[in-house]
């Protein structure tokens, strides 16, 4: 194999070492990103929470884009010195067809990243939905019960309390009208 690569000219030894590397390289991040490694940043920076942020979105340069751009690189160009084209015609084919996998990349890991939820419960969302009554709940706020709700397309059991003059009992059916800033639920009859 030495013999082999010793043999090639610079031009295409070039080629085959950025093919080689690149394709080892973007092998290791395609398994890590799909045994849960954060490979994304590897220069070690910290996390941190901001609320209200939403990520960075459309990112064209990154780690793994451009190891994706130098593998596609490497092979494209490979395949056109193989198939007699010129260093010109090598070049700029093996330069779009990287350009080419950075945006087809960029664009795959902008759309996972959208499927991604924060999982986060917003009791606001609650508002206006229909439950029922799970455990008791005292007439005028006289006791904490729980009512069991679709929210955020889960069925949770969330505390609620009631104005209504009777004790709203289990099986009742209820609809949010209030959600109090500790979180508890203020729920009305809905068929009285």
């Amino acid at each position: 194999m030495e013999e082999w690569f010793t043999a090639l000219p610079l031009f295409e030894k070039i080629y085959w070492i950025t093919a080689g590397i690149g394709s080892i390289i973007l092998l290791i991040l395609v398994v890590l990103t799909f045994v849960g490694g954060d490979v994304e940043d590897l220069s070690g920076d910290i996390d941190a929470d901001i609320d209200g942020d939403s990520g960075i979105g459309f990112q064209f340069l990154s780690f793994k884009n451009l190891m994706g751009f130098f593998t596609i690189f490497g092979w494209s160009g490979i395949s056109c010195i193989e198939n007699g084209y010129s260093t010109g015609a090598t070049i700029i084919i093996s330069v779009i067809c990287g350009l080419l996998m950075m945006s087809a990349m960029a664009t795959l890991f902008y759309y996972l990243s959208k499927m991604q939820s924060s999982g986060t419960l917003k009791l606001k969302n609650a508002l206006n939905q229909i439950g029922e009554v799970y455990l008791t709940i005292g007439a005028n706020r006289s006791g904490i019960g729980k009512v069991s709700i679709n929210v955020q397309g889960t069925l949770r059991e969330l505390e609620a309390l009631t104005d209504e003059d009777i004790d709203l009992k289990q099986g009742n059916v209820v609809k949010v009208h209030e959600v109090t800033d500790n979180g508890i639920l203020i729920v009305k009859l809905l068929n009285k």
